[in-house]
């Protein structure tokens, strides 16, 4: 009796223990804390699903995962979270959890790259694709991977131990900028798919390719490859397989001609003559048929003519209804004085005088090298850098916005400060900046420099930045001209939810934590950071602007904020905005701190908030702290921005 009550008590703890309302529940709402759409009543109701299998496609979820959770799911088998706007790195021990063989995190905005320790991992199945991952992808532990799709990421190379995963089956890496050669993948006779398209590879077809005989699919498409194309691959693959792949020849005469790719001009091939049979013609046949072929030769010339005179007026006609700027009119440089150009120089002429062929400059675009842009462009683009194109004015410059050609949206940022650094310096600064790739750093996209002026360009981000859509832009309002007053407290009732929703802010806050710990990771410091420098996007995930510039040049007071204690304190200050709503002055941080530290920090809170979300009261209070510490009056006594980002990833448990 005692041995069956046992066994009985034994059963009903280990079914306790595997239920979404136990330990293994919990895990999973901690996963998804950080996450906007997350519904934990997804789990509820099997309890098997909870424990080995994590499926939560086209939930809308938006915001950080926090993975160490996850340890604690030690059946997990599969986890699939894609097209969801989710973000982040990828942790290195999720790859090594014992049973885990399928792995969908495609269609987020997951980054950085895919580092790996030399272990056999159990995963069968991974698929990154349509992410922002970057080419230090090593995949050499992962020997019993038989489903490959890192497509459309920024890979720029062939990911390290790609040629070694012989079970692999399915390879999909097109659109990744790889370049280099497609032979380290040969040695692949598994594969049953392989699409390479969109990339700019380079090879031998086919004998640097995997063995084609066992290949159902194959796409070569808009590379580099050069090589003979037979009739039984063609036939197989199809002409799509091989459009604008490189420099092929498809010289089997069993293709026809109406399916073949369009030769390069020196493999024209050979002029075909038709055979015409015998017949009995009178005399005058050999000038009629003279004749007539002229004449029909004539009329298709004409005709032909006209098509392609017809044909390219369409597309010019498109062109400039679609890329007007790339056709501008031409420059009047006797600009007028709006925008950072308006000073003028010693000799009392406009800056430009100052420059030689100031057209010519090019625009470095390292997200787009093969763009030819030059500071022409920019200048149209900007409306001679005019006051209607202004989006803001910062300490290091102020800020247009700009549609260059090929409809690229970005944001352009005269670098007033920096006017006397030599060509070179600034060139070197400025490609390692480029370098710099988080995602909470509004990476630069390129620079120019003409003559004295320096300029780099950014990603245009649709929500401005943090102190406009803060303070002044009312919900659906795009014209602030008709307000009234400067900001927008006064228009409670038409706030938008995202602004009084503590979630909405916590994130924010949490994102520049973490691209300024990068920043202090990697040995940068950004010297100026304040709400205008940090940029929102369309989901109001938070960038970093003009990192580094400071380290570019020291001059005046600011050569004693290029430290981490300084921007630590410019931290706590944006945090201060965050939970007050008020514009982060010397004289709010005061008033803000004298309530922290006389307890009565809930009075300092943004009314706004509390009203959305009072149950949030008491963590709202906790992040007063942290900015409390991060404003302290002696610098050694400020916390780290690695220890600030670890308080608030904790701070939504502190009330629960």
């Amino acid at each position: 009796m005692f041995l069956r009550l046992f066994l009985l008590l034994s059963l009903i703890s280990l079914s306790h223990s595997s239920c979404p309302n136990g330990t293994d529940f919990r895990q999973l709402t901690r996963v998804f804390r950080y996450v906007s759409g997350f519904n934990s009543s997804w789990f509820s109701s099997n309890c098997s699903v909870t424990v080995t299998r994590i499926i939560l496609p086209s939930r809308n979820l938006n915001g950080t995962v926090s993975w160490n959770p996850l340890r604690n799911l030690t059946r997990l088998r599969v986890l699939d979270l894609s097209n969801n706007s989710l973000d982040g790195s990828i942790p290195t021990w999720l790859w090594s959890k014992p049973g885990l063989v399928s792995v969908n995190l495609s269609r987020n905005r997951f980054g950085g790259s895919l580092r790996l320790i030399p272990v056999n991992y159990s995963v069968k199945e991974l698929n990154l694709s349509f992410n922002r991952f970057t080419n230090a992808v090593n995949l050499t532990g992962f020997v019993n991977l038989t489903a490959l799709d890192l497509s459309h990421n920024n890979l720029g190379v062939l990911p390290i131990g790609l040629g070694s995963l012989s079970g692999l089956n399915r390879l999909d890496i097109s659109s990744c900028k790889i370049n280099g050669s497609i032979k380290p993948i040969s040695g692949l006779k598994s594969l049953s798919y392989l699409d390479l398209s969109e990339n700019s590879m380079n090879g031998s077809f086919p004998v640097d390719f995997p063995n084609l005989n066992h290949l159902r699919f194959l796409n070569l498409s808009s590379n580099r490859f050069s090589g003979s194309v037979g009739f039984d691959k063609y036939r197989k693959f199809g002409k799509s397989a091989f459009s604008h792949g490189g420099d092929f020849v498809f010289n089997d005469s069993k293709i026809p001609n109406r399916h073949r790719l369009q030769p390069l001009p020196h493999q024209l091939p050979p002029p075909r003559h038709r055979t015409v049979k015998t017949h009995r013609f009178n005399n005058h046949t050999p000038l009629v048929i003279g004749l007539s072929s002229s004449l029909g030769a004539l009329v298709i010339l004409i005709f032909i003519s006209g098509l392609i005179l017809i044909r390219r007026r369409l597309k010019s006609a498109r062109l400039k209804s679609r890329w007007a700027i790339s056709n501008p009119a031409p420059l009047d440089f006797k600009m007028e004085k709006s925008g950072p150009f308006a000073f003028e120089t010693e000799s009392g002429s406009s800056w430009v005088a100052d420059i030689k062929e100031p057209t010519t400059a090019p625009v470095v675009m390292a997200s787009k090298p093969l763009m030819n842009l030059t500071f022409k462009d920019l200048i149209v683009a900007t409306s001679h850098f005019g006051k209607e194109s202004v989006i803001s004015d910062g300490t290091c410059g102020p800020l247009y916005r700009a549609v260059l050609p090929g409809d690229l949206h970005v944001a352009i940022k005269v670098l007033e400060r920096i006017r006397g650094v030599d060509q070179n310096d600034a060139v070197t600064a400025f490609e390692g900046l480029t370098r710099l790739k988080h995602p909470n750093l509004l990476t630069l996209s390129g620079y120019c420099i003409a003559g004295k002026e320096k300029l780099i360009l950014y990603e245009f981000m649709a929500n401005g930045d943090l102190h406009r859509w803060l303070h002044e832009l009312p919900a659906g309002e795009t014209n602030v001209e008709d307000w009234s007053a400067d900001t927008w407290e006064s228009h409670v009732g038409d706030s938008s939810p995202e602004k009084t929703n503590w979630l909405i802010r916590h994130r924010i806050a949490i994102g520049v934590a973490r691209g300024l710990a990068y920043l202090h990771h990697v040995g940068t410091t950004h010297g100026h950071l304040v709400a205008t420098n940090v940029l929102l996007t369309e989901t109001l995930e938070p960038r970093i602007s003009d990192f580094g510039i400071n380290n570019i040049v020291k001059t005046g007071d600011d050569s004693n904020n290029n430290n981490v204690e300084y921007d630590v304190y410019c931290f706590g200050v944006i945090l201060f905005e965050l939970l007050t709503g008020k514009q982060g002055n010397e004289e709010n941080v005061k008033s803000v701190r004298r309530l922290v530290k006389e307890r009565r920090g809930e009075e300092a809170l943004d009314t706004r908030l509390r009203l959305a979300v009072g149950e949030s009261v008491n963590e709202m209070v906790e992040s007063l702290r942290i900015g409390y510490f991060c404003t302290a009056e002696v610098p050694g006594k400020r916390p780290t921005m690695q220890q600030v980002l670890g308080l608030l990833k904790d701070i939504r448990t502190v009330s629960r």
